[in-house]
């Protein structure tokens, strides 16, 4: 019987310098450091597990394979895998849970220093010279707030919602959930969508992208929040509206906002935040809000467990 082989589709999302441990059973192991979408269905069509963190594996690749047995997700979202194919094909998916519950909220509470205490602004102004001009040892051209004793609003209660929360909640902020859009019950601890929005200092999403949350954030809901407030996205890029984000920034119906993710990775300047990168109330990050060394090594830890616990006969953060 020949040994299972598994394809790492696109290797490269993870950091060369993190240890990717090996696979304990015996395998042939084939990574790539990238895939473009015409490669998928060379690469995967002889493989009985396949490894991918972002690359799409829709019915129009999967069809080929027709020894696939396993697709393991390097990430805990899988919206890039056809799941109803998987289940009806008997395709294993399996993805990675827990590995960011530190990494994430860290990089949530940093965007909101930062924007609350205006450094994008000042650091620019800096460069700018405008020190040297206001001859003063100090200077004051963007507002400087503080963090603790505001209201900090939580759009989804999952591992990362709660560990954001309680680093929140370690540094002086009050939490709130808030309750999924358009509910028609309020869950106790949670408040109403809308009337949460308008009461945060700070909004912060951590829920999975769907139909049912496509743009939940848009015109509408940005005209809602104070505006003193501050909108975080390290969830998905399609739960903000991000013409609309970048008009409320402009029109100052919000403070500031901080963004991880975007509505296609990576974003170019046909994106509108990308397009408006220079102002002083928007931060932006490539998608590293999971990415602290010890969550990725933990994540190629999980990865890999799962692998092996499939040739084992065993079932471990499987999705299908």
């Amino acid at each position: 019987m020949s040994l299972p082989k598994v394809v790492f589709l696109d290797r490269a999302t993870i950091p060369s310098y993190i240890n990717l441990p090996e696979v304990k059973h015996p395998h042939h192991w084939v990574e790539y450091e990238y895939t473009q979408p015409e490669e998928v269905i060379e690469r995967i069509q002889d493989a009985q597990v396949v490894i991918s963190n972002k690359v799409i594996l829709g019915s129009e690749q999967l069809k080929h394979c027709p020894n696939l047995k396993l697709i393991a997700v390097a990430a805990t979202g899988y919206n890039n895998v056809d799941i109803e194919y998987c289940q009806k094909n008997h395709i294993g998916v399996a993805n990675v849970r827990g590995y960011a519950q530190r990494s994430v909220p860290e990089h949530v509470m940093t965007m909101v220093f930062a924007l609350r205490r205006s450094l994008v602004g000042y650091h620019n102004d800096i460069i700018k010279g405008e020190w040297q001009r206001h001859k003063q040892f100090c200077f004051f051209t963007h507002t400087i707030g503080d963090v603790a004793g505001s209201t900090m609003v939580i759009v989804g209660s999952g591992a990362l919602g709660q560990a954001t929360a309680s680093l929140a909640k370690s540094i002086g902020m009050n939490v709130v959930f808030a309750e999924r859009k358009g509910a028609a019950q309020c869950r106790d601890g949670y408040l109403p969508f809308e009337c949460a929005l308008s009461l945060a200092d700070v909004v912060t999403l951590h829920c999975p992208l769907s139909e049912a949350t496509h743009h939940l954030i848009g015109k509408k809901e940005l005209f809602l929040m104070k505006s003193s407030a501050i909108l975080i996205n390290t969830g998905r890029g399609g739960l903000v509206d991000e013409a609309a984000l970048v008009n409320a920034l402009i029109e100052n119906k919000i403070a500031a906002a901080g963004v991880d993710v975007f509505t296609q990775e990576p974003a170019d300047i046909t994106n509108p935040l990308i397009d408006n990168a220079h102002l002083p109330n928007l931060l932006l990050t490539p998608h590293v809000a999971w990415g602290s060394d010890s969550a990725i090594q933990s994540l190629v830890e999980i990865l890999i467990d799962n692998i092996d616990a499939f040739i084992s006969g065993k079932e471990k953060n499987r999705v299908v």
